[in-house]
C-alpha cells in the first residue's frame, strides 16, 4: 500500500466525502480509487474556501479537506487557509511537499514552515511508518478543543513509499470530547446574571459549533434576556425572536446599538471577544462573563470578571441549572421584548425608504428586502462578501435556524464567498444557497463559478453591480478625481452564461423578485445561477462602527 492510499483510506474511516483540490498531487487519485469524490477547483483560494464552507454547514461534525501541489499550489491557498484560522474552521489541509532531500533548499516553499502562523498546527510526514500516528495526531486536533486548521504536509518521495496494510486497518476513527465549566464560577456567575438590570447576552460560534442554540435559548427565555450574535455566531439565535437583537459586526442593526451601550452585564459566550474592525466592540463599565472553550481568549482584549472555560452547551447547561436552583423569579426587570420590539421598529422605519425604493439603479438594500420577503430564511443558506455586500446584509437579514447564515470577517480576503457557498451546497444540497459579492469581489474569484457549472453544484451567486469600489471612496480620492481609480467595469452575467450557467442582468426593482424566483427553481433542476444586479454606489450604513 503507497502512503498516499494509506492516507485516503484514513480519510475514508473519518468520514470524509469529498476532496476539494487542484492539481497535481496523486492524492487525488488514490482518494477516487477509495469512493472520495475530488471537487477540482479553478484557484487554490476557493478551493479552501469549499472545505471551510463544508466544515461550518456541517458544524465541524465532518470535516472539509482540501489538497494541493507544492511550490505555487500551497502557495496560493495561503488566504484561504488565513480565513479559516481567523475564523476557527476546523479543516484539514494537506498540501504536497519537495522531496525530502531538498526540502529546505532556498527558494523552494515550504508549507511546514510557512503556515505555522495560520494553522492550529502543522506537522511534516517524513516517515512512512508514521502515517497513522501523524493523521490521528490531526484528527484529534480537528475534533477537540477550539477549531481551526490542521495541515499534514506529505514529501513527495514519502506519498509514493510503501506502507503496511495492517499500520491502516489498524487506525481507529478519534473519539471527539469536552467539558464544563468550573460549577463555583458558574454559581458565583449566574448570581451576578440575576442581579443584573440590563443584561445582554453575546454569542458566539462556539454556540453553533456546539450545537447549543437550544440552551442558548432556554437560558434567554429563563431570564428574559435580549441576545446578540458575533459575525461568525450569526444563526446561533434566531433572529425573529422576540429577544434578538441582531448581529453585532462593522455594521449593526439599531437594537444591538440600543442595548448593547446600556448593558451593565454582559455574558459572552463562545466567542473570543476579539477587538477588531469588523467586530462590535464592547463599550467600558460593563460586568463581563466570559464563556470559551480556549484559555488564550481569556483576558485577551477585555478584562474578564467571571471567565469560564468550557463548552458552549455545557457551559449554558451548567447555567441553566444554576439559575433555576437560585430562582429566577429574583431577576430585575425581566422583560425586555417590548423594549426589543420597539428598538426594531424604530430602526427598520428609518430604513424603509431605502429598503424599498424604487430607484434606478437599484439600491442593494433593495434587493436584500426582497430577497429576505421571498425566500424563507430556514430552507436558504446565505453568505456575503467583504466590503458593502457585508455591511449593507448583515444588520438586515434575519437568519432563523443555526447554520443558515455563514458569516466571516475577520481576515477577509476579496472573493471568499463563493467558495463558501459552493461548499455549503455540498454540506446541505436541499438548501437554497446564495452568496452575495459585489463586482470587485467577482474579479478576484468569479471564473471558479465554472466550478459549480462542471460539478454540478446548484448555487445562486449575485453580484451587485455597481461598476465601482464604493466602500473605497474615502481612501481613493485624488486618485479617482485624477485617474478615475474607482472604477471598475464589466458584463457579469455574460460570464455566467459563458461559462455555462444560468445567468440575468436585472436593472429594474420590479425584476428582482421574478427573477430570485427563477434562479431558486433553476437551482432546483441542478443548474447554477448569477443573477448580476446594477447598482447604485450605495454606501449609507447601519450604524457603521458607532460604538
Amino acid at each position: 500500500m503507497k502512503i498516499i492510499d494509506a492516507i485516503s483510506a484514513i480519510l475514508k474511516r473519518e468520514g470524509v466525502e469529498f476532496l476539494s483540490t487542484y492539481p497535481t498531487t496523486p492524492l487525488i487519485d488514490a482518494a477516487a480509487a477509495a469512493g472520495i469524490r475530488p471537487i477540482l477547483c479553478r484557484q487554490e483560494r476557493v478551493g479552501v474556501g469549499i472545505a471551510d464552507g463544508f466544515t461550518r454547514i456541517s458544524n465541524g461534525k465532518r470535516i472539509g479537506v482540501f489538497a494541493m501541489q507544492y511550490g505555487p499550489g500551497a502557495e496560493n491557498a495561503f488566504p484561504g487557509v488565513a480565513t479559516a484560522y481567523s475564523d476557527s474552521v476546523p479543516i484539514l489541509i494537506l498540501p504536497l511537499g519537495h522531496q525530502r532531500e531538498r526540502a529546505q533548499v532556498f527558494p523552494l516553499f515550504s508549507s511546514a514552515r510557512t503556515y505555522a502562523s495560520v494553522t492550529k498546527s502543522v506537522e511534516t510526514l517524513n516517515q512512512a511508518h508514521q502515517v497513522s500516528e501523524v493523521m490521528r495526531r490531526a484528527f484529534n486536533l480537528l475534533k477537540m478543543g477550539r477549531p481551526g486548521p490542521v495541515m499534514v504536509e506529505i514529501p513527495a518521495d514519502v506519498a509514493l513509499e510503501d506502507v503496511d496494510p495492517a499500520i491502516v486497518q489498524s487506525y481507529k476513527v478519534v473519539k471527539p470530547t469536552c467539558s464544563g465549566g468550573n460549577a463555583r464560577d458558574i454559581a458565583a456567575a449566574a448570581e451576578v446574571l440575576l442581579g443584573a438590570r440590563r443584561p445582554v447576552i453575546h454569542a458566539g460560534q462556539g454556540v453553533l459549533y456546539a450545537e447549543a442554540s437550544a440552551e442558548l435559548m432556554e437560558l434567554a427565555e429563563l431570564l428574559q434576556i435580549p441576545v446578540m450574535t458575533t459575525l461568525e455566531g450569526k444563526s446561533a439565535f434566531p433572529e425573529d425572536h422576540r429577544l434578538a437583537l441582531g448581529t453585532g459586526a462593522g455594521g449593526m442593526p439599531g437594537p444591538v446599538f440600543h442595548f448593547l451601550p446600556k448593558a451593565d452585564v454582559l455574558f459572552a459566550i463562545g466567542t473570543s471577544l476579539t477587538r477588531h474592525g469588523m467586530a462590535t466592540n464592547i463599550p467600558a463599565g460593563k460586568t463581563i462573563i466570559h464563556a470559551t472553550n480556549d484559555e488564550r481568549d481569556l483576558n485577551k482584549n477585555y478584562a474578564a470578571d467571571y471567565p469560564i472555560l468550557g463548552d458552549a452547551k455545557l457551559v449554558l447547561r451548567q447555567f441553566i441549572d444554576a439559575v433555576k436552583d437560585l430562582g429566577p423569579k429574583r431577576r430585575v426587570n425581566g422583560d425586555a421584548a417590548a423594549e426589543v420590539r420597539e428598538s426594531r421598529e424604530t430602526w427598520l422605519k428609518e430604513w424603509m425608504p431605502k429598503l424599498t425604493s424604487n430607484e434606478v439603479p437599484i439600491t442593494p438594500y433593495r434587493v436584500i428586502w426582497d430577497f429576505m420577503n421571498t425566500v424563507n430564511p430556514s430552507e436558504a443558506i446565505v453568505t456575503h462578501d467583504s466590503g458593502s455586500p457585508r455591511e449593507q446584509i448583515i444588520p438586515f437579514y434575519r437568519a432563523t435556524t443555526p447554520r443558515s447564515y455563514i458569516g466571516w470577517g475577520k481576515s477577509h480576503a476579496l472573493g471568499t464567498g463563493l467558495g463558501l457557498n459552493i461548499g455549503a451546497k455540498l454540506a446541505a444540497p436541499d438548501k437554497f444557497c446564495v452568496n452575495f459579492m459585489g463586482d470587485a469581489a467577482f474579479g478576484m474569484t468569479g471564473l471558479d463559478f465554472e466550478t459549480a457549472v462542471r460539478c454540478g453544484i446548484p448555487i445562486t451567486t449575485v453580484v451587485l453591480n455597481n461598476s465601482a469600489m464604493a466602500i473605497e471612496r474615502h481612501a481613493l480620492v485624488i486618485s479617482h478625481e485624477r485617474y478615475r481609480a474607482r472604477d471598475i467595469g464589466g458584463h457579469y452575467a455574460d460570464l455566467g452564461r459563458a461559462m455555462g450557467g444560468n445567468a440575468e442582468r436585472v436593472e429594474q426593482p420590479s425584476e428582482i423578485v421574478p427573477a430570485i424566483q427563477r434562479a431558486r427553481k433553476a437551482n432546483a433542476e441542478g443548474k447554477a445561477v448569477l443573477l448580476e444586479f446594477i447598482t447604485s454606489q450605495e454606501i449609507a450604513f447601519s450604524h457603521r462602527r458607532a460604538l
